[in-house]
């Protein structure tokens, strides 16, 4: 398994036989508004990793942070004459519903910034003791020039950093890049520290949580592109300044989904939110959408890219189908040439998590698949033989629509019905029924050897 380092610059091999045991942390969202898909795709693509490792024997740990006191969080309240806590509990909450609703794995940890203002003060300390922060009139700082390798992640040097970065000027500063440990504030929220009182600053509350959940030293570190500069940067220069040790052993970053040629970010306020683009698409056209570039390079955000995605997982989910209702005859198949689309992706997946390249090895054994079905040469022998596409519909996290019992019994009523009307050669309203059952998003398949239905995520 070969992942792309952005530090190194090198592709890091993992070896389950080796070290079968991986820590990730991947950095959430601050939660003072629903998340869009451009976090979407960040979560996807950990998520499509941590259920490749898992399926490869890799024990895998992973952690994903809620920044639950911010700026922003503290505005959203008083526009909405609220509470901080208030805010962030309800977009925490309504983070999980989309998580779920894109059936993404649930971490093993959401550690949140409130939760470890104690481990941010003893992380603050131990910087203070070490020379690599100051404390200033208006809070503590890192001193960027205690940190030899500061600017290692994103391979620019300090004086461009200055001229690139909007930094506001601030006469408590030693350095124009010096970055806040922790901002004093006298009106609330605030926390009591031997700083006084105040609140954390952004970078040190990754450092601090990592420190206290996976320990001084990770395999994986993730999160967006945009997260490079300042904030990883940062990061690694608060955990290495205090441990000596590397942060992680591989760095992994995440392309922006883009408007054009601005990324979808709520200040340029062009963001789909995740759960509108649940209620018009669905979750598995997002993560084919997802997917459908490599997860370091950029995503255009557009309707034919959307449209792509959907008929691709259209082809998906037949497949799926397809492997569920066999049929009750003798077959005898060759499947090789499933499998060897099937290895393909797998092989792919172990290649730097090339999911474009595995998508269409999957489309390609999925059009097989639903040629063989529509030729009545599925049986259950066939479909057993195929489980790696089960391995790895499950890989890429795919689910396909669920139906209640109701539903079912409902469906299967009318599909009876429909049957009848058939029979007795009025298929004006046997049709409508199936027109009806349509707009539930059932679709009808009519075969010699009987009529299957589909619940399908897109008509």
């Amino acid at each position: 398994m070969l992942l792309s380092d952005t530090l190194s610059r090198n592709y890091i091999k993992l070896d389950p036989e080796r070290n079968k045991e991986v820590k990730i942390y991947v950095c959430g969202v601050t939660v003072y508004d629903y998340s869009h898909v451009g976090h979407a795709r960040v979560f996807i693509v950990f998520d499509v990793l941590r259920r490749l490792l898992q399926k490869k024997g890799f024990k895998v740990t992973y952690v994903q942070n809620f920044t639950d006191i911010d700026d922003k969080i503290i505005n959203r309240a008083r526009e909405l004459g609220t509470s901080y806590k208030e805010v962030s509990e309800r977009f925490i909450k309504a983070y999980l519903e989309d998580s779920d609703a894109l059936n993404l794995l649930r971490a093993d940890l959401y550690p949140r910034a409130t939760e470890h203002i104690q481990d941010i003060e003893e992380f603050i300390k131990g910087l203070i003791d070490k020379g690599h922060a100051y404390i200033s009139s208006d809070g503590v700082y890192y001193d960027v020039n205690s940190f030899k390798d500061y600017g290692k992640l994103s391979k620019i040097k300090k004086e461009e950093l200055i001229a690139g970065a909007r930094i506001e000027a601030n006469e408590n500063k030693k350095h124009p890049l010096d970055f806040a440990l922790w901002k004093k504030y006298d009106e609330e929220p605030y926390f009591e520290t031997a700083f006084g009182k105040g609140r954390p600053g952004w970078h040190i509350e990754c450092s601090a949580m990592i420190r206290k959940n996976l320990g001084e030293t990770i395999d994986i570190h993730g999160g967006g592109e945009d997260l490079i500069f300042p904030h990883h940067e940062n990061e690694i220069a608060q955990s290495e300044g205090l441990s000596g040790k590397p942060l992680a052993k591989i760095w992994m970053h995440v392309g922006l989904v883009k408007f054009g040629k601005e990324k979808m970010s709520k200040s340029l306020h062009n963001v789909v939110y995740i759960r509108d683009f649940l209620r018009k698409y669905g979750p598995n056209t997002l993560r084919v959408f997802s997917l459908s570039s490599h997860y370091r390079a950029q995503l255009e955000f557009n309707e034919e890219k959307i449209k792509e995605a959907i008929e691709s997982w259209k082809s998906i989910e037949d497949a799926k189908y397809s492997l569920m209702q066999t049929f009750d005859i003798s077959s005898d198949v060759d499947v090789a040439d499933i499998k060897r689309e099937i290895d393909l992706a797998f092989k792919d997946l172990e290649n730097d998590l090339n999911t474009p390249s595995a998508l269409n090895h999957m489309l390609r054994a999925s059009k097989i698949i639903n040629k063989l079905w529509a030729s009545l040469k599925i049986s259950a022998e066939v479909s057993d033989k195929l489980k790696e596409f089960q391995d790895l519909f499950e890989v890429f996290g795919f689910k396909l629509t669920e139906t209640t019992s109701k539903e079912r019994e409902m469906i299967e009523e009318l599909i009876v019905k429909r049957n009848r009307l058939r029979q007795e050669r009025d298929f004006k309203n046997a049709d409508a029924i199936r027109k009806t059952l349509l707009e539930y998003k059932v679709k009808l398949i009519d075969t010699p050897l009987g009529t299957f239905w589909r619940k399908v995520e897109v008509l």
